[in-house]
């Protein structure tokens, strides 16, 4: 029985590996921003909107107990998820935890590609970005280190780069396929 848990900030590429390495691995794959979408039938940001954060955060840990009792899974939580309740105690009880770690420069490039897509960056400028960025990774920083693995995440931009990474994942956790 596999059970592995993609930590860390928002565009480190937690959904990106996470189907790579569920592909490879004959796995299934959950992102839980999906997962709760499908669920409640609502996006994450309604969901926030009609609950507010506590609301949203108890629903997401009621969503990660549910989803961290499959077997042979990976799943990508949410930036967040680590940070609220005993979560990420949680995830290291139930399986192994992955802290995808990049760099904030590489999350910067990242994320002010995908500002339309994320509500939370809409409107920010370059400046606002990256102090956004820097500040949320200072708070979220002690909570992805309590992960079992800490993993790099900087190499994920093209097909050969995931591969490769899925290969270096999967020997860190001892898989094979």
């Amino acid at each position: 029985m596999i059970r592995i848990f993609l930590t860390g900030y928002m565009g480190a590429g937690k959904t990106t590996l996470g189907k790579a390495f569920a592909r490879a691995m004959n796995l299934t794959f959950i992102d839980l921003d999906w997962f709760i979408e499908e669920r409640f039938h609502r996006s994450i940001s309604e969901i926030f909107a009609e609950r507010g954060e506590t609301g949203f955060r108890e629903l997401e840990q009621n969503m990660l107990h549910e989803a961290g009792e499959f077997e042979d899974v990976v799943i990508s939580t949410g930036g967040g998820t680590p940070c609220f309740f005993d979560n990420m105690e949680y995830m290291n009880r139930q399986g192994q935890t992955v802290f995808l770690d990049v760099h904030p420069d590489v999350l910067f490039r990242r994320l002010r590609m995908a500002t339309q897509q994320r509500p939370i960056l809409q409107g920010k400028s370059d400046a606002e970005l990256r102090t956004f960025i820097d500040e949320a990774l200072q708070k979220r920083l002690p909570h992805y280190e309590k992960a079992t693995y800490r993993f790099d995440g900087q190499y994920l931009e093209s097909r050969s780069q995931i591969a490769e990474s899925v290969k270096r994942l999967s020997k860190l956790l001892g898989i094979d396929n």
